[in-house]
């Protein structure tokens, strides 16, 4: 702790961090290549890209504070590092937790739950998520939502008969697909899918059906099929698909939620992102191409290679993103608590038109 306190009042810059992999029994073989690891025949399905979660809280790898735990770092700046709103919102802790997940096989059939009940039964967050697909291979697919309106007793009766799936909207997916998952609604990755998962800052997980396999220790999983009856929307969506424009040079809006924002950008030159209004942390992550991070206050620079994630605190969040080998492409994620009143728009015009 004293080093922390040491570095306290330095500036601030973009973190990196310690690899934070999870092996898991569905997992596979492509996260250690993606992010330049040493292969190895572990079945890793899930790397933890930037978490707050006790449980498996992040390491900087980088800077001044380099093998530090992300959190004991943020509660000695929170308002500088996680934006004055988050930080007071939040009670200091990072809401946001960001993964790669490599699908080998098929996860289970689950659901989460939200803020209210998480609360309620477990003391947590709630945890609503986006998936962005950066790989699937021919044939692969995911479910989300319900297809048929089915009644909780249904539900029970399918998942004892092994049938459940059945009632799931299954959807085949490519490359830059996305999927949002409010907490309540049913889903599952299944086999062949690499995709980048932002999510609330929450380890809740209700499992309701995992096809009778066991897990890494042999024994079968845990089922939640009580809890997950009480978290699950039952209500049927025209849509699960969420539509977006993917246009190269420019911030394309996937989604504004209550919980995060995400942005993705493909770019081929020197890109400028100045994103202090929003008065949060911003998390990037690297889907493709090996870039470099320029902080404009500082002229710091980070190297932020692909499937590798930075957060950027708050306080410094205007930079430029250079791209190495061509193209790179990155997901930003962060809490949009930009001031939209009229009185603070007349007032950044005359601050802008003052110059």
């Amino acid at each position: 702790m004293q080093r922390i306190r040491k570095h306290n009042m330095e500036k601030l810059y973009p973190f990196l961090f310690e690899p934070n992999l999870h092996a898991i029994v569905w997992g596979g073989k492509r996260l250690r290549p993606y992010k330049g690891l040493e292969a190895s025949d572990e079945p890793i399905g899930e790397s933890w890209e930037v978490s707050g979660v006790p449980s498996s809280t992040s390491v900087i790898s980088n800077g001044a504070y380099a093998g530090e735990n992300l959190n004991h770092v943020i509660s000695q700046s929170p308002a500088r590092i996680l934006g004055g709103k988050v930080a007071r919102n939040y009670g200091g802790k990072l809401p946001l937790l960001v993964k790669f997940i490599d699908a080998e096989k098929d996860l289970s059939i689950q659901v989460h739950p939200n803020d209210e009940m998480a609360k309620r039964e477990h003391g947590k967050f709630g945890k609503s998520e986006i998936w962005y697909i950066i790989d699937a291979k021919p044939g692969s697919y995911l479910y989300a939502g319900f297809k048929d309106e089915i009644t909780p007793e249904e539900y029970k009766r399918r998942v004892a008969e092994g049938t459940i799936v059945d009632v799931l909207a299954k959807h085949m997916v490519k490359a830059g697909d996305v999927f949002y998952l409010p907490a309540g609604r049913v889903h599952a990755i299944c086999g062949g899918i690499l995709l980048a998962e932002v999510q609330q800052s929450s380890d809740v997980t209700y499992r309701i059906f995992d096809y009778n396999r066991p897990g890494m220790d042999g024994k079968p999983r845990e089922l939640n099929t009580e809890l997950a009856s009480q978290a699950l929307n039952f209500h049927v969506e025209e849509e699960y698909r969420t539509q977006y424009n993917d246009v190269a040079g420019r911030a394309n809006r996937i989604i504004d939620s209550p919980y995060f924002s995400v942005r993705v950008t493909e770019m081929m030159d020197t890109f400028h992102r100045n994103l202090i209004k929003y008065d949060s942390f911003i998390i990037s992550m690297c889907i493709q191409g090996d870039c470099k991070i320029r902080m404009r206050t500082t002229g710091d620079e980070i190297l932020l290679r692909e499937g590798h994630s930075t957060l950027i605190p708050a306080s410094i969040a205007d930079y430029d993103v250079i791209p190495l080998h061509g193209k790179t492409r990155i997901l930003d994620a962060y809490i949009d608590n930009m001031d939209r009143s009229v009185g603070s728009m007349i007032t950044r015009f005359l601050h802008i038109t003052s110059k």
